[in-house]
């Protein structure tokens, strides 16, 4: 599970810092920085995937459009706290140029031992099986972009780089997720349905008929009359998708094309909290979702045995939410005097847990107005430098 990050220079996260859950729920005005944080998520994983050249141009971005324009820095710098099973917490920082495209400094530590240190196109590597025994320098002098562990073989990495960089790469963004998008026929998915949802069609028929009869028995708790979700490979390896529904015993095939917004949104989130992705993030996540639907939705989502991270403009989001899933998950975001994006625990805000204690999250946050937060969260703030000046004392 990714625990913390902190990230420097990224478009509105200027020294930007943020402790994360199983269930992360990201709220706020619009342009509050909310999408930029999927963004920067994505960011983050795409570093132990290489070729950020590509993924710029998928998301029609220019290398200078990632950059903050809030400070003259130039790298784009950023901390990650990883706690992964059989090995406990790992830290990963890097500097990334935008440039370049390179990370030009990184270091990773396990407990207080640092196994891999790049400066000045040098390496030094601490294999897993040599931990606190050796360490091995490498010049670099092959091009690679991104974090240099997207490019190490596993025998070099060791084991905890190795589960290091799995679950890094294992952060899957689905924040331009549209039903245009998921109306498309796709060759072939590589594993993942795509930032839109593209691959959807592509993604299920690789799956296998297992997979898409377990999505099947999921989707009939609110759509009882779906009758198959069927796949083919068309001759020119296009893959076309069919969903079937009963009615009055008659079956009715519609193509992904002609198929209703909400349950191809349903179908590309269901389908993704069933695979090996460990972090999965999604933007306004109620777009396209009858009212009806949304309890269905928030529960899988808060259940699932994957980390997410959603946003949302809707009270009806967190009306479903437990107290105390509310309290740990949900995040307030706004932008301080500077244009920088803050963050903070929205029913941490004095006015907000009062109304926790006699209304439900989504009765609180509707009751709220949003614009009238920062005056408190100011005052909240200054109280708290008083408080820790106090202590120091």
């Amino acid at each position: 599970m990714i625990n913390q990050i902190r990230i420097d220079n990224f478009k509105s996260l200027v020294d930007f810092e943020l402790r994360l859950t199983s269930f992360t729920c990201l709220v706020g005005l619009n342009g509050a920085g909310k999408s930029t944080l999927l963004q920067a998520m994505d960011f983050i994983s795409q570093q132990m995937r290489g070729e950020l050249d590509e993924w710029l141009a998928l998301r029609q971005w220019d290398k200078r459009d990632i950059g903050s324009r809030l400070t003259p820095k130039q790298n784009i710098d950023f901390y990650v706290q990883v706690e992964i099973h059989d090995h406990g917490l790992v830290e990963w920082s890097a500097s990334f140029n935008r440039h370049s495209l390179r990370c030009t400094s990184e270091e990773v530590f396990h407990d207080g031992v640092r196994l891999l240190k790049v400066e000045d196109a040098e390496c030094w590597l601490v294999n897993g099986s040599d931990a606190g025994l050796r360490t091995r320098k490498m010049d670099i002098v092959f091009e690679y972009q991104g974090s240099i562990l997207s490019q190490l073989k596993p025998k070099q990495l060791g084991d905890v780089l190795q589960a290091l960089r799995e679950q890094v790469v294992n952060i899957r963004s689905l924040d331009l997720l549209s039903p245009e998008f998921l109306r498309q026929r796709t060759r072939e998915s590589a594993g993942h349905l795509g930032l839109g949802g593209q691959k959807l069609s592509a993604y299920l028929h690789e799956q296998g008929s297992e997979a898409r009869q377990h999505l099947l028995n999921q989707l009939k708790h609110v759509y009882p009359q779906l009758a198959s979700i069927e796949t083919r490979s068309l001759r020119s390896g296009w893959k076309h998708l069919d969903i079937s529904e009963q009615f009055a015993g008659k079956f009715l095939k519609t193509p992904a094309r002609h198929t209703n917004d909400g349950l191809l949104r349903l179908m590309a989130v269901l389908s993704q909290l069933s695979s090996d992705e460990h972090f999965l993030l999604f933007d306004e996540i109620e777009n396209g979702i009858n009212p009806e639907l949304v309890e269905f939705l928030v529960d899988a989502l808060v259940e699932s045995e994957h980390q997410v991270m959603v946003t949302t403009h809707s009270p009806v989001i967190l009306n479903f939410l437990e107290d105390d899933v509310a309290k740990k998950g949900v995040i307030y975001l706004y932008k301080n005097a500077y244009g920088a994006t803050q963050a903070i625990h929205l029913f941490s805000i004095p006015s907000l847990a009062e109304k926790l204690s006699i209304m439900g999250p989504g009765e609180a946050f509707i009751d709220t107005q949003l614009t009238e937060l920062e005056s408190e969260i100011k005052t909240l703030s200054q109280q708290e430098g008083m408080d820790a000046a106090a202590t120091e004392r």
